[in-house]
């Protein structure tokens, strides 16, 4: 059963609040970070991507880089750019994109939570990632940006978020993307304790977005545990920042491929190769987005083409081998294209489908790449159905819009 507390959040001021959010750390480079961060010395990048105080070219794992991270941070706290509350509470976050908004309860989880596995996972961590925000969080001995959660409906959990968005935000904001961003604070003593009650009921979370941050942050927490003689279990380290959803509101968008080349096939072979396990139909030069399940799209040579795999190419009943990123990582990307270790390979680059499939076909008309190959989204339910099952998705497999903003809430461990 899931074990969250409220905690006294720190965070901007109302009229600070657009200046200090900022995109996550994960998806920009430095050099997008500085040019984000340009003229704006209260951007939480100068925190989270704090290699931007150096000049470019400054290794991002340099120790220096990370004590910048600590004296930024200080900074924003001096400044008043960053302030706590007095009381622990829980917040609202919602965000509207494309005219749909999700609300999410921003909350503490608990690190035992994770390593014990009520807190599931679905995809695999890279060491050195972990790493990376592990010395994050240690040394600024705080969680500064939020991980991403799902829970199970709960009918109680929505009308008390309900009633909460019917009072006036704290913050309420377009960022530049377009994307909207509103948050609201939970004060009443009852309701917060009524949201524990409620979660304590709840058998798993799942993390939709942030692996790396989560295992991060519960490794943290549990290091810390093992450094104090004195460890309860209650204290303020074994706990990290998440933002959970209700898995209904959630959307998972497509997560696509693009491949240098075709080893070593002629259009025709590679066509004729894809037809012995799918249907394949030309489609022409218009963009042909994948209708369903197991229907896939292919950009080559200026034609799109829809291909459908064959009954008995799949698995329906295995929760990994019905997923479209499998069939096409076996069928397509290794047996035809060669390419094993979709990690790895240098001949494949992987592109979220909120950039549209005009990218695909961008990428391959600039001759940057030589195939293009569109997936149907993964849903929530084969997502939670895979963590379920202890298996987990392949790499690439889930790319989730809107991103959380980083910066409006930070959780401190101490």
């Amino acid at each position: 059963m899931a074990k969250i507390k409220p905690f006294k959040g720190i965070r901007p001021p109302r009229e600070l609040v657009e200046e200090v959010a900022s995109r996550p750390y994960d998806v920009l480079n430095s050099d997008e970070a500085r040019a984000e961060a340009a003229g704006n010395e209260k951007s939480l990048y100068h925190i989270i991507k704090p290699e931007i105080n150096f000049a470019p070219g400054t290794d991002e794992h340099d120790p220096k880089v990370y004590d910048k991270a600590v004296e930024q941070f200080n900074l924003f706290q001096e400044k008043g750019w960053l302030v706590q509350d007095p009381s622990e509470k829980y917040y609202v976050y919602a965000q509207t994109m494309n005219g749909r908004t999700q609300y999410g309860l921003v909350v503490c989880a608990n690190v035992d939570d994770y390593l014990n596995g009520v807190i599931k996972k679905h995809e695999l961590t890279r060491r050195d990632k972990e790493e990376d925000r592990m010395k994050h969080v240690r040394i600024n001995n705080a969680n500064i940006e939020p991980v991403f959660f799902a829970y199970p409906d709960n009918a109680e959990l929505d009308a008390i978020v309900a009633e909460t968005v019917k009072g006036e935000p704290e913050y309420d904001f377009t960022a530049p993307d377009g994307f909207g961003h509103h948050f609201w604070l939970i004060n009443d003593p009852a309701t917060i304790q009524r949201i524990t009650e409620l979660f304590a009921a709840i058998p798993y979370l799942y993390i939709a977005d942030g692996h790396h941050r989560t295992a991060a942050a519960a490794l943290v927490g549990a290091e810390k545990a093992r450094q104090n003689p004195h460890h309860r279990g209650d204290e303020e380290y074994n706990y990290f920042l998440a933002v959970c959803f209700p898995a209904s509101q959630l959307h998972i968008i497509d997560y696509n491929r693009v491949v240098k080349d075709l080893n070593g096939l002629s259009d025709e072979e590679f066509l004729a190769r894809l037809a012995e396990n799918f249907t394949v139909e030309k489609k022409g030069p218009e963009i042909y987005h994948p209708c369903a399940l197991h229907n896939f799209s292919l950009y080559l040579s200026g034609e799109w083409y829809s291909l459908t795999a064959k009954a008995g190419t799949y698995n329906d009943n295995d929760p990994i081998g019905v997923l479209d990123v499998t069939i096409s990582s076996d069928l397509i990307l290794r047996d035809i294209l060669g390419i094993n270790d979709l990690r790895s390979d240098k001949r494949i680059d992987f592109v979220g489908g909120i950039r549209g499939l005009e990218e695909l076909k961008r990428r391959v008309d600039n001759g940057e790449m030589r195939v293009a190959l569109a997936l149907y989204p993964v849903s929530m339910k084969q997502l939670m159905d895979i963590a379920d099952s202890g298996n987990i998705m392949p790499p690439k497999t889930t790319w989730f819009e809107p991103k959380l903003r980083s910066g409006l809430v930070i959780h401190k461990l101490s």
